[in-house]
């Protein structure tokens, strides 16, 4: 166990982000659907690119998922481009998500230091903010401890964050892998080890068939290949989720998923955006999309 103080206990009513996660992917199974309104995609689905289009696709996707998948990860930057009106729409999500019982997943990236991440960490994590999501992803490239602040408060409020350490895209090696088996993404990884053992103490088992997880989770794409042997990072460690980008549209399938992550499979939330929104704009077709891509995820992730 890292030396510091154990984690605070989440706010009264609220369970952890982990538990209630590995609930969630137990009933549903791992898949979290991404929500990306691509303006090519409300072409595609004949909606306009206005405030109005981007609302009734938003909530096209959130009734095809909710009750169907583990989470849903709205992109922020394509709802800041609308401006006031687009972060009404991701209010809107938010809300009606918590509603249904549906985890969210603020894909907004965030990261900075002192007053300015404190800033972030209330709008996204924050009790009293209307943009609070069940957990949000940050960047830590101004240095893991700069995201005290969100770690902190997401401990408090019993929420989550996904912290970028091995992504999907192919110039992420050029920061990511660099020191090999000293690389940057094993300090992530061991910094986010070191948070969920504060979190967790001696807690061997979650709710479900899957391990308990922490608070703070990674990002860590599916089409990393061999790169966790390379750089000598032991991923089931970390005692937290992963975020993996990368399945479907991007080339990884279900059935590469256990090579990829080995003995922490059970810690996975495989992301799935472009896959399943292609099969829009009719609520079945992607409600079948979710609960097919959803099916294959569990069988080969369990």
């Amino acid at each position: 166990m890292p030396e510091g103080p154990a984690a605070p206990p989440p706010a009264p009513g609220r369970e952890p982000f982990g538990a209630r996660l590995g609930r969630a992917m137990d009933a549903h199974g791992p898949l979290c659907v991404g929500i990306d309104p691509h303006p090519g995609l409300l072409d595609a689905w004949g909606l306009p690119r206005t405030a109005e289009g981007l609302r009734r696709f938003t909530l096209t996707v959130l009734e095809a998922a909710a009750g169907h998948a583990a989470a849903v990860k709205p992109q922020v930057a394509l709802y800041e481009s609308y401006g006031a009106a687009g972060f009404a729409v991701l209010e809107e999500l938010l809300g009606r998500a918590r509603s249904a019982g549906l985890l969210t997943v603020a894909d907004a990236k965030r990261g900075d230091i002192g007053s300015t991440m404190e800033a972030y960490a209330a709008a996204w994590l924050g009790e009293d903010s209307p943009l609070a999501a069940d957990a949000v992803t940050l960047s830590p490239y101004l240095g893991f401890e700069s995201l005290r602040p969100a770690l902190d408060l997401a401990a408090r409020t019993g929420r989550g964050t996904f912290v970028l350490a091995l992504t999907s895209n192919p110039e992420g090696r050029s920061v990511q892998h660099v020191g090999g088996r000293g690389s940057v993404a094993r300090a992530v990884c061991s910094a986010a080890a070191a948070e969920n053992d504060r979190a967790l103490g001696d807690a061997a088992a979650g709710a479900g068939p899957r391990p308990a997880l922490g608070p703070c989770g990674l990002v860590v794409g599916a089409t990393v290949g061999d790169a966790l042997a390379e750089l000598g990072i032991d991923l089931a460690g970390v005692r937290g989720p992963l975020l993996a980008p990368g399945y479907g549209a991007q080339g990884a399938r279900a059935e590469d998923l256990p090579a990829v992550f080995g003995p922490a499979s059970g810690q996975v939330l495989a992301t799935s955006s472009r896959a399943i929104l292609a099969r829009g704009p009719a609520v079945a077709a992607l409600r079948e999309a979710v609960e097919r891509s959803a099916g294959e995820l569990a069988a080969a992730l369990g």
